[in-house]
């Protein structure tokens, strides 16, 4: 068999014999890698049973998982045949098959088995559904190993806040649960900037975990700690034929729209309006206070599907008729990721808000907390203003995750 030389703490991961071992690493220390390696060293030891593999979406499944095990399965010289959808399985031959199933719902988990699984990025699903598909997992390893060794759950995640993975390996730890944390830097095959690349595009209070692997508090204080009433006031007001961006929250008989300027590489917030009745009043209000400018549109991209008047046509489709232009992508991005993206531009000064003509966006950034979920507490009416105004800075400035891959060596 092959010997790998990965980093101390992919090895200690690969080569854990307790039953549930957790890799949680910041961004580029291999945990992903380290989960495939774990996984193919495992079923070749134990060539009668089945191994699962878990992604939290199908998309992580055909675009990350299954081009690192032929990447591998091939490095090693070991002959395999990929069955994709609906099937979603690696078949080894003689040493069984690989069966991969997302966890976007747990109630799905059933009809197989297998004697051991790995987790990938576990504790980016909420609390509860973290927990509903560990325990749907749980139920599937249930085949008996020949050589005698106890079934195991293997997981690997970025640590996201107080969590599922936090409670059960951190904080209350039961007997076979084993924490191995993995810093970024642990890696010497990254490029010499990727750190520091890290540094430049993430908010100072998500490094902790991002970058070190640690348990961080992501799930008190204020949502958008990067903004400071002070540090990120602008002066700046509407003049004759600005350029406006408009970002634009759609809800029925409360619309919110940000207006938005750009001045020397910054984007200003100059003007709010709230409490919009429906898609053509907001036109219809743009249009009075803003005859002689260009308008560009940062909707909400539910509002592709989803109409607050009556009517059988979209609202970016009633925006578009208007005249307005649309920068709408096809999905929201996630919610975390618009909150990292405007925090980092707050803290890089990239974003600037006049309060004195934003009073309640300025207030609801300084207000805004997370529930217990963890995600931004919608029940306080904070969030709307919010959304609208983090909708263009998601799209403008967004936060791009460096990509580093990790080689393994392989000594036969």
């Amino acid at each position: 068999m092959s010997q790998l030389k990965p980093t101390k703490p992919q090895f200690d991961y690969i080569n854990s014999t307790a039953k549930f071992p957790a890799m949680v690493a910041g961004f580029g220390a291999g945990k992903t890698e380290a989960a495939v390696q774990r996984c193919i060293i495992g079923k070749l030891r134990n060539p009668k049973t089945n191994r699962g593999f878990y992604e939290p979406t199908y998309d992580l499944i055909r675009m990350i998982a299954w081009p690192r095990f032929e990447e591998v399965l091939t490095d090693l010289g070991i002959p395999y045949k990929l069955h994709k959808s609906p099937l979603n399985y690696i078949d080894l031959g003689g040493y069984g098959k690989i069966i991969f199933r997302s966890m976007e719902n747990p109630a799905r988990i059933i009809g197989f088995s297998h004697a051991d699984a790995d987790i990938d990025e576990l504790d980016t699903l909420r609390e509860d559904e973290a927990a509903a598909a560990f325990r749907a997992i749980l139920a599937r390893n249930r085949e008996i190993k020949q050589n005698g060794e106890p079934n195991s759950i293997g997981v690997t995640t970025t640590p996201e806040g107080f969590k599922f993975v936090y409670k059960n390996w951190k904080k209350h730890p039961k007997p076979g649960f084993e924490l191995i944390q993995a810093p970024t830097d642990s890696n010497p095959h990254l490029p010499q900037d990727y750190v520091e690349n890290l540094k430049a595009i993430y908010p100072n209070n998500l490094l902790s975990a991002y970058l070190n692997g640690e348990f961080v508090n992501l799930t008190q204080g204020t949502v958008y700690n990067g903004y400071s009433r002070d540090r990120n006031q602008s002066n700046e007001e509407i003049t004759r034929f600005d350029f406006l961006m408009v970002g634009m929250d759609f809800n029925v008989t409360n619309m919110s729209a940000v207006i938005f300027v750009y001045r020397q590489g910054v984007f200003h917030a100059v003007e709010e309006l709230t409490g919009i009745y429906d898609t053509p009043n907001m036109i219809n209000t743009l249009k009075k206070k803003y005859p002689e400018h260009n308008i560009c549109v940062y909707p909400d991209a539910s509002g592709a599907s989803r109409k607050t008047v009556n009517a059988s046509i979209s609202d970016i489709t009633l925006l578009e008729s208007a005249g307005f232009e649309c920068r709408a992508p096809k999905r929201n991005p996630f919610v975390k990721d618009r909150v990292m993206a405007a925090n980092a531009a707050f803290e890089s000064l990239q974003v600037m808000i006049n309060s004195e003509k934003c009073p309640e966006l300025a207030s609801s950034l300084e207000q805004l907390t997370y529930d217990n979920n963890g995600v931004p507490d919608k029940t306080s009416g904070l969030d709307h203003l919010i959304d609208a105004c983090t909708y263009p800075i998601a799209h403008e400035l967004p936060i791009i995750k460096p990509i580093a891959a990790v080689p393994f060596k392989f000594a036969i």
